[in-house]
């Protein structure tokens, strides 16, 4: 794919990437950048689009030989493209309002977390401290922006009837109502390849807490962690410790995870930077044990799905600290999975709009348990 271009009008070099500020018009919730004279075609190269994704969000750094107009500057904005697709997905957007996000961001920012704007414009989307979307920390962060936006998308009626600019001005409320439209087709081909690279966690979209299925499926260990009555998100509970006996491997991955505690939950995040600034570094569930146990020396493969198939199975009344719960989904396909630390507790990365947390096990159905160690 070398050499290959995304055609999207030989005049969309937006002077946003060519100097240090941008000539930015008014809006009542953002500031749409003037490129109306900007027209963008539908002669996009989805696997020149679909080649540099695969390159940056696979480590492999931007292939230079890569030439897609709108996408200047890939190593910044794929990534931001990424977060936009993984918050739609955690809230099950469905793909065309992902697409809808895209074009928006494209057209405000061109898919950068700027620090200025018109106004007091901010973040991916152009969003307003004083028109009500958030504190300008709140929106300079790109899921809460991305939440923000997709939330007042989804308060629109009729919304997936709307054409893209439609759909996308009803929620910006732009001065150049119809200038999200060009960014269609760059839009639609970022959505499938992302959508394609994501690790599938089977985490997001429309989860619904671990409750009991009522048809006698799954297991009860006998010690289920009710003696520590409630207990507060992201907290610890009182008189927790980790058992005496456990292994010593297993006492660093739940030491680990217990630092975790109360940071953001996020589909798709790696886990590797879970209280730093980029979103994607924060955990989701298979990420949290993934990570948990590469700081006791344990290397796990990356995805829910495939930790089941780590170590060996062992029934949940033998239960040790640092074995892995897995509940959701079937016994062979689960959708979720929580580090056991002793006492009747769990630790885990529940799902979009909560933190990491520890609960008590008698609140899960386990479908398996494994034993890494």
């Amino acid at each position: 794919m070398k050499a290959a271009a995304a055609a999207i009008g030989v005049f969309c070099l937006s002077p946003l990437l060519l100097a240090g500020t941008a000539v930015v018009v008014a809006s009542d919730s953002s500031a749409a950048l003037d490129h109306t004279s900007c027209t963008t075609g539908t002669d996009i190269d989805t696997e020149a689009v679909a080649a540099q994704v695969a390159a940056i969000l696979g480590g492999e750094g931007t292939d230079q030989d890569i030439r897609i107009e709108g996408l200047e500057l890939p190593a910044e904005q794929i990534p931001h493209a990424k977060t936009i697709v993984a918050t739609g997905i955690s809230l099950d957007v469905p793909e065309r309002g992902q697409v809808v996000a895209l074009a928006t961001a494209l057209q405000e920012s061109r898919l950068r977390n700027l620090d200025y704007g018109d106004r007091d414009s901010l973040g991916l989307f152009q969003q307003r401290p004083s028109m009500g979307w958030g504190s300008p920390d709140q929106i300079r962060d790109p899921v809460y922006s991305s939440t923000k936006f997709y939330e007042g998308l989804l308060d629109t009626p009729g919304w997936q009837q709307m054409t893209v600019t439609q759909a996308a001005q009803a929620v910006q409320k732009s001065g150049f109502p119809d200038a999200y439209a060009q960014w269609e087709p760059l839009s639609r081909a970022l959505q499938k390849a992302i959508a394609e690279i994501l690790p599938d966690q089977g985490e997001a979209p429309g989860e619904t807490p671990d409750e009991p299925s009522g048809n006698g499926a799954g297991c009860v260990p006998g010690e289920d962690g009710s003696g520590f009555g409630p207990i507060p998100d992201g907290a610890l509970p009182e008189g927790y410790e980790i058992p005496k006996d456990a292994d010593p491997k297993a006492r660093k991955a739940i030491t680990w995870a217990m630092g975790q505690l109360g940071t953001s939950y996020q589909w798709g995040g790696t886990c590797t930077d879970p209280r730093g600034p980029d979103p994607m570094g924060r955990c989701d569930c298979s990420s949290l044990t993934q990570q948990a146990y590469r700081a006791a020396g344990v290397t796990l493969t990356r995805t829910t799905y495939t930790q089941v198939k780590e170590g060996k199975a062992v029934s949940a009344k033998a239960m040790r600290p640092g074995d892995l719960i897995f509940s959701r989904g079937t016994a062979a396909v689960p959708e979720h999975v929580s580090l056991y630390m002793g006492s009747g507790l769990l630790i885990n990365a529940p799902r979009t709009g909560t933190n990491v947390r520890v609960e008590p096990v008698k609140d899960t159905t386990i479908l398996t348990v494994r034993r890494v160690l």
